[in-house]
């Protein structure tokens, strides 16, 4: 059964019934599931799916040929070669002069290395018959950076040409409890999205029937599990360095943020860590940010995009003579002692998903248009704070904080949180708390008594 992307589908259908050329270009970090969502688009349709491989032009050529041949014969096995990918590319579009053919170009960034002018040629193509063709052109790929700047950038041959584009994200959480639902419960489900990250190959491998303390004991501290070596796996495929990649992600699992904490920690010169970060950010591993509606650079830090890496990178490599010596069991106790910390960051996450979500169907106090984390100074409690979320419109503010305990959450939260946002003016204020365990009568007879208080306990989601 295939579960989400929905409004993947969707955008695809829309161009797919234009009957026109369309030129969409998809694309997003490894093992997020494109190819699946074009397998499911395109699996009542006529189809040419051809997949790059990480080696040279002819061999390319070759495979290009065989399913242009399984196309039109029906046949697998030996084809005909074309002699280039002129007469290749010509034979394609000829096909759809007079009925909807898509073609699907998986893994674009690799028949690209191999044949550098795969582009050019396709802008040739495009041009020459986009005005009166019926193909529906699909190019796919994991390399954010090359289908970014070498594919959708203004440099490329193709800039122009495409008529969608289709960035696929992971799964969120109200998706990845649809995955998993009748299997675990709410808080079992909140784990299993940070140790998967939302990315659906990965929560495949969760087995049915077992609990997910077995699950991550299985995938993730087995010599044999997939999810053992599967971060520093891909950061081989894009890093010509792993070593220092994998030592610089691990220093941001591990609570260095700034970059200055984090060349020190990994024994870098600060402009050279900023390179490799630089590289890590391209890639979709890590983001850079700044505090809400701030441009200050002295506060930028920089944390991990995925919490699946984060997950990885802060409890396995301290593991890895347990998990070598197949002590599982001993490696997930010291483990599981520290994950209400590691889930209390995904929790942050999960509460603006479900903002953005009310937000979309008018169920906040006003439409906001942007929101984030912020921290900096209290000039007159002078000490540091921070604040889960703010989403604003420039005229009104909300704040949210967020708190994955075992305790219910009570007055002196909000206190806090009230306290923070005198630093900032806004015409009115809502206050957000989200808890894991509810909240103290104490603190939902206040937030009555305010009125511009909302309590959302982990049920509601």
């Amino acid at each position: 059964m295939f579960i989400g992307r929905q409004p993947e589908l969707e955008d695809l259908s829309r161009l797919y019934d234009t009957g026109k050329f369309q030129c969409v270009i998809i694309y997003g970090r490894r093992r997020v599931g494109k190819t699946a969502l074009i397998s499911e688009f395109i699996k009542d349709k006529d189809a040419i799916f051809f997949t790059g491989r990480e080696t040279n032009a002819k061999e390319n050529l070759e495979g290009l040929s065989r399913s242009i041949f399984r196309f039109s014969n029906g046949l697998p096995g030996a084809s005909p070669i074309y002699a280039s990918y002129e007469a290749a590319l010509e034979a394609i579009f000829l096909l759809a002069e007079k009925r909807r053919v898509i073609f699907v170009i998986d893994e674009y960034p690799y028949l690209a290395a191999g044949y550098n002018g795969i582009s050019s040629l396709l802008q040739v193509y495009i041009d020459k018959y986009k005005d009166n063709s019926k193909l529906f052109l699909i190019l796919c790929g994991s390399s954010l950076s090359f289908m970014e700047n070498q594919v959708l950038g203004y440099q490329s041959p193709l800039y122009g040409r495409r008529t969608a584009q289709i960035k696929v994200l992971p799964f969120d959480y109200r998706q990845t409890g649809e995955y998993f639902a009748d299997r675990y419960n709410p808080a079992d489900t909140a784990l299993l999205y940070g140790v998967t990250g939302g990315i659906p190959l990965y929560m495949s491998l969760m087995e049915q029937g077992l609990s997910v303390d077995e699950n991550i004991k299985r995938n993730f501290l087995s010599p044999s599990g997939y999810m053992y070596e599967e971060p520093s796996n891909l950061i081989k495929q894009e890093c010509r360095e792993p070593a220092q990649y994998n030592a610089i992600i691990k220093a941001i699992a591990g609570g260095a943020s700034r970059l200055s904490s984090i060349a020190n920690k990994v024994g870098l010169e600060t402009a050279l860590c900023s390179s490799y970060l630089s590289k890590l950010i391209a890639i979709g591993i890590v983001s850079k940010e700044g505090p809400f509606r701030e441009n200050a650079s002295k506060k930028t830090i920089y944390r991990l995009v995925d919490s699946m890496f984060r997950f990885w990178y802060r409890f396995i490599p301290d593991c890895i003579s347990m998990i070598q010596q197949r002590e599982a069991d001993l490696a997930y106790t010291l483990i599981r002692e520290q994950l209400p910390a590691f889930i209390g960051t995904v929790f942050e996450d999960m509460c603006k998903q479900y903002l953005w979500r009310q937000n979309a169907t008018n169920q906040t106090p006003f439409l906001f248009t942007d929101a984030g984390r912020w921290w900096g100074n209290h000039p007159i409690k002078r000490a540091e704070c921070e604040i889960d979320i703010i989403a604003d419109n420039k005229t009104d503010g909300l704040f949210a904080e967020c708190k994955w305990t075992s305790e219910p959450v009570g007055t002196d939260v909000l206190s806090t949180l009230i306290e923070s946002s005198e630093l900032f003016h806004y015409r009115k204020k809502y206050y957000y708390l989200f808890a894991r365990t509810g909240f103290t009568q104490t603190l939902v007879s206040e937030a009555d008594r305010l009125g511009n208080v909302f309590l959302i306990s982990f049920d509601d989601f």
